[in-house]
């Protein structure tokens, strides 16, 4: 009942306050994206914060954590846990550090794996024995638990993304404040 409330009351809006509720609700959005541009450049990361998408790092990290990430060029550690991904996997993989490597040439080369899989990663790597770092995306320094879920449900269900966008669009063009 109090949706159709906000529905009729979104018939009554003079023009004006259309148009003023739509440039707010236009400045909400650049206002998040100038919050992530700020953040990659923060962080030195194209991608300052990840969600877990997989258990394969429990006990330490669980599925649907919000991972922070920061890039730097400082020589990565064994145990030290990074995210990384190739050009053609689209999703990043969270894992930790198994052995590093430096070759003759002076490249610098890892080892990884999930803390809860059996075996290393060399099976993800596309018939690479290692990974160098301009396949890391970053370097986890913190992490929330489960505040990463509710992008997975929205990747899960697309018609609960919808709504949700919708229902929080339908709250800022309605809201007369």
């Amino acid at each position: 009942m109090d949706e159709l409330n906000k529905i009729s009351s979104l018939n009554r809006m003079s023009p004006r306050l259309m148009v003023t509720q739509l440039i707010s609700f236009g400045l909400i959005v650049c206002t998040a994206l100038m919050i992530w541009k700020s953040l990659m450049i923060v962080s030195g990361s194209e991608s300052p914060i990840v969600v877990v998408l997989s258990g394969s790092m429990l006990p330490a990290i669980a599925r649907g954590d919000l991972l922070f990430l920061y890039q730097s060029e400082k020589e990565f550690t064994v145990g030290e846990i990074t995210v990384f991904t190739f050009d053609s996997r689209s999703i990043p993989i969270v894992h930790r550090i198994l052995e590093t490597h430096e070759t003759a040439q002076g490249t610098f080369n890892m080892l990884t794996k999930g803390d809860a899989n059996p075996v290393h990663d060399r099976g993800l790597y596309q018939g690479r024995k290692w990974i160098g770092r301009e396949h890391i995306m970053g370097r986890a320094f913190g992490y929330i638990p489960h505040l990463g879920k509710v992008t997975i449900w929205m990747n899960d269900s697309p018609m609960f993304k919808y709504v949700l966008i919708g229902t929080l669009g339908l709250f800022v063009i309605v809201n007369r404040e």
